[in-house]
């Protein structure tokens, strides 16, 4: 996702906080405008979800980029809520999010489905999450 999205970002990307991305490639952190400094962490997920759960203090983690990264989390039982922008684009391949997650049942609760003419959101809340209040 950081590849991706490096370009389009610019020098000052959305995020106004540490990044933390996940990456075999050893790199200095990247200090951008506004306050976002990507730093780049090749000991693995839950180093960086350590790192990033630091950083935010008493806010939320929110954890982003492709299925593989976003398998290992819930594999390892780290992700409470899945937010799915699903768009009618046929892409020819990658990786399908939900394969290769063992053969114990996840159960997903859908939570809100706000649709619009180009992309459908879907939120969805694992049920081992911690039950809290949603935001808006």
């Amino acid at each position: 996702m950081y590849i991706t999205g490096e370009l389009p970002w610019g020098d000052d990307p959305p995020f106004r906080m540490p990044v933390h991305v996940v990456t075999h490639q050893p790199r200095e952190p990247l200090v951008k405008q506004g306050d976002t400094t990507f730093h780049f962490v090749t000991e693995g997920p839950e180093h960086a979800l350590a790192l990033a759960r630091k950083a935010a203090g008493d806010k939320d983690v929110s954890p982003a980029g492709g299925a593989d990264l976003v398998q290992q989390f819930i594999r390892a039982g780290r992700l409470d809520e899945l937010l799915l922008h699903v768009v009618p684009v046929l892409a020819c391949g990658g990786r399908r999010l939900f394969d290769g997650l063992g053969d114990e049942h996840i159960e997903w609760r859908k939570t809100q489905v706000p649709d619009s003419p180009e992309v459908t959101h879907i939120r969805l809340r694992a049920a081992w999450a911690r039950s809290r209040e949603w935001g808006p």
